[in-house]
This record gives structure tokens, sequence and C-alpha cells, in this order.
């Protein structure tokens, strides 16, 4: 596997285990309205990381992913769904990665 492939990878575990620590962190604390403050942040320090490793297509794409509307009136789940979307977005886009074997990068 190229050294750019592994770097992309990694980039994209070390975000999904980040995600998967802001939600366990949410659970614990019970204060959803933090957690959906630090996962705002999350995502715009993500953006740059995907420009640099997956290039500016990939990182406009994920800009693009938001969560759709929620009437659960339970805001852990909420928030636990939108953590999801982010997740899977994330793997799908890891699967994507090892697929194609290259990042499709553009300096």
């Amino acid at each position: 596997m190229m050294d750019q492939t592994r770097q992309a990878l990694d980039m994209l575990q070390q975000q999904i285990l980040a995600l998967d620590a802001l939600l366990e962190e949410a659970r614990t604390s019970l204060n959803t309205v933090a957690a959906g403050e630090r996962l705002v942040k999350w995502k715009g320090a993500a953006i740059p990381l995907i420009v640099r490793h997956l290039g500016q297509q990939e990182a406009q794409r994920f800009a693009d992913t938001k969560p759709g509307p929620s009437f659960s009136n339970d805001l852990l789940e909420e928030l636990s769904d939108d953590v999801e979307l982010y997740r899977d977005y994330l793997a799908a886009l890891a699967e994507k990665v090892k697929k194609d074997g290259s990042t499709n990068h553009v300096p």
C-alpha cells in the first residue's frame, strides 16, 4: 500500500475515533449541547485534513454532508444520529480509498 494511501486511511481512522470519543463523552457527561458544539468544531477541523489527504473535491462532499431533521426530542439520540452520519461517511470514504488503492490527492 502506498504511503500516501496509508496516511489517508490513518487520518480517517483517527477522525472516526475522535467521533466515538465525542459521543462517549456526551453519554458520560450528559451535556449534549456542549457535545454538539464540539461536533461542529470537529467537522470544521476535519475538512482541512481531508483536503490535505484526499483533495478538495472529497472535502467539499464531506462539508456538504449535513444531518437531516430529527423529531425524537432526545438530544443524545439526535447527537448519536449526527455522529453516525459522519462516521458512516468516513468509513465509506476509507473503503473507497482502500478499493482505489490511491488517494487521488490533488496537491
